[in-house]
């Protein structure tokens, strides 16, 4: 049997680059290999977590939808569907919760994290928890953001999926799939659910730095290029991308902000030309300017074909339709079958 590979992404933006060499490119390359059966989803309900505006949520689907088919994903070769998709997602989330305890959610990084955000907590303490529940603002954090771990592990176990490409930030989630997938298993005596394991298509995994002189290309980070940019936009972005003065002395360490500029430049130009720009930091001679000049050259070469096709897809209605259509149905057909078993395993049976 093929093994049963699953991802997607929240329905809060376009895509970028670090979701393009991190991920799509791999997803790409995959849909023709015969060992893996490929699904990859638009996570529009974690996308509720931040409440969006309807229509915005709406536009934001339609767009990561289209940035997956322009960027190569198949139709025909994966399964692509929009979670909301599957209502069996929401009911076995549901389920499964009745599984999962509060404290162990509340102790996860992210929410930690989320929380303190949405409720303006400068502290760092571990102890996060009495000041969520003793705050007595008007600001609230929804259990939607409490509960994420579940439906992701839903997304995950749903499926059956054997493998979960996430990165660092996501792999305390993933264990927490696993330790779902055996109180489950443990506390009915069965083995519904398989426990699945990260995956990163055999190779190291890609980290995308952001145009900030940050570690990381992330949405919220404002740091981003982004798959649909225009080539004006593209050029601005990486013309202000953060630099340094320049070095001083032959061979001294490159910064972490001109470091992330070289990783750049290693995704998109040709070795040589990196070589160059490498060897003129080393002997004090680079020019900061023409150094981005040419990486945004490179980057226009691979970021505007797709563009385009991103663009003829979003008017392309009948064909959106047709593919998550076909999708929807694939990833359906499976959940159905997962939660009948559930069911029938935690004693929810028709008299009729």
């Amino acid at each position: 049997m093929k093994e049963i590979v699953l991802s997607g992404i929240r329905a809060t933006g376009n895509l970028h680059l670090g979701n393009y060499y991190g991920a799509l490119r791999n997803f790409v390359r995959m849909q023709d290999d015969p060992a893996y059966d490929n699904m990859f989803f638009v996570a529009d309900l974690h996308a509720l977590t931040t409440n969006p505006d309807p229509e915005q949520l709406h536009a934001n689907v339609k767009n990561i939808l289209a940035e997956y088919l322009a960027a190569g994903l198949d139709p025909e070769k994966s399964t692509i569907f929009i979670q909301s998709d599957v209502p069996e997602v929401s009911e076995l989330y549901l389920l499964l919760n009745m599984h999962v305890g509060i404290g162990e959610l509340m102790r996860t990084a992210s929410f930690k994290d989320k929380a303190r955000k949405a409720l303006g907590i400068k502290s760092d303490s571990d102890d996060i928890e009495k000041e969520i529940i003793g705050t007595d603002s008007n600001k609230r954090v929804n259990a939607g953001l409490l509960t994420y771990p579940t439906l992701m592990a839903v997304d995950i176990l749903i499926q059956k999926a054997h493998k979960v490409p996430v990165g660092k930030d996501q792999e305390q989630h993933l264990e927490l799939t696993r330790r779902f997938a055996r109180r489950f298993n443990s506390f009915y005596g069965v083995e519904l659910f398989p426990e699945p394991q990260n995956f990163n298509f055999g190779a190291n995994a890609v980290k995308v730095p952001g145009l900030d002189g940050s570690g990381k290309m992330g949405k919220s980070e404002g740091n981003c290029i982004y798959l649909i940019d225009d080539e004006k936009t593209l050029r601005k972005k990486v013309m202000r991308a953060v630099t340094d003065e320049g070095p001083k002395t032959p061979n001294q360490p490159v910064s972490q902000s001109v470091e992330n500029i070289f990783t750049l430049m290693d995704l998109a130009c040709a070795p040589d030309v990196v070589k160059h720009y490498r060897d003129a930091y080393a002997d004090c001679s680079i020019r900061y300017g023409d150094m981005k000049k040419q990486l945004a050259e490179d980057l226009l070469k691979i970021t505007l074909p797709i563009r385009e096709r991103i663009l003829d897809i979003q008017n392309d209605d009948a064909y959106l339709a047709r593919a998550v259509k076909i999708g929807a149905e694939r990833a359906r057909e499976r959940a159905a079958a997962t939660l009948a078993e559930a069911r029938e395993i935690m004693g929810i049976r028709k008299f009729y």
